[in-house]
């Protein structure tokens, strides 16, 4: 038996348009040589000519981003301050490792329109369609068509987003982990926000997120490559780093393929 790995994560990236103007992450790097004065402190009187090959290294990329920049998982703290209907909501370093390193599930909803918002039903039939029924911890990857629109100008606009009913038809049977190609679990922001104008009701904001606060869930955004996958049949591995009290950790999501 071999092991495949696919990886379905997102380089952090400034160059390429993954998230609005404002969130966008900034690096800095210094080269070989400019980091000799730094062995300096180590080493007192040591040149780069001294060093083995004549250069320093290269360990100072100094980043500027949020949590929320590239493939990363959301805890429950970002929906709310509490969870599961009264608890205090976890943070990313209190996510258990055990829902990050689970079998995964894909729901192509490709063909739903831009701004669609998924329901229970839809999520129902999808899942009929491939033969799967859901069970505890499974992870579900839902393929929007966000992912082809990575890196354009429109891809904060593109692809449906799961509604509250949908999530929670998922956390009610035991899902915890979800995640999405798209820049949201829940629909574009500009479709929610004509929504919303037309209808006043501004409960229709971040409604899968605020799911979450009745049962206590995290879900992964920027996913890609997520068409290529088959329904089920793989493992996803989501560990997020450790961010004290962080409302989301980056993660280097993966699919596992066991041939």
């Amino acid at each position: 038996m071999t092991r495949r790995i696919v990886d379905l994560s997102i380089a952090i990236d400034p160059d390429v348009i993954t998230d609005p103007p404002f969130m966008r992450p900034s690096i800095t790097r210094q080269t070989h040589r400019e980091t000799v004065a730094e062995a300096a402190m180590f080493f007192p009187g040591i040149t780069a000519e001294a060093m083995a090959g004549g250069e320093g290294f290269a360990a100072s990329e100094m980043l500027t981003l949020s949590t929320h920049n590239g493939t990363h998982l959301d805890a429950p703290w970002h929906y709310h301050p509490t969870m599961n209907n009264g608890e205090r909501a976890i943070t990313i370093d209190e996510v258990p490792l055990e829902w990050c390193l689970q079998p995964g599930v894909k729901l192509d909803f490709r063909h739903l329109p831009d701004g669609h918002v998924v329901t229970a039903a839809e999520v129902e039939a999808e899942l009929a369609h491939i033969g799967h029924e859901l069970r505890p911890l499974d992870i579900v990857l839902v393929n929007t068509a966000a992912g082809a629109a990575l890196g354009r100008p429109d891809f904060l606009g593109r692809g449906c987003g799961m509604g509250y009913d949908a999530t929670m038809y998922l956390t009610e049977r035991g899902v915890r982990v979800t995640g999405t190609d798209a820049w949201s679990w829940d629909a574009p922001f500009s479709h929610t926000a004509a929504r919303v104008a037309e209808t006043g009701d501004y409960s229709l904001v971040w409604e899968g997120h605020k799911a979450g606060r009745e049962i206590g869930y995290c879900h992964m955004e920027k996913l890609t490559r997520l068409e290529g996958l088959p329904a089920t049949g793989f493992t996803v591995s989501c560990l997020p780093v450790k961010v004290k009290g962080g409302s989301a950790g980056w993660c280097r999501a993966v699919a596992i393929f066991e041939e």
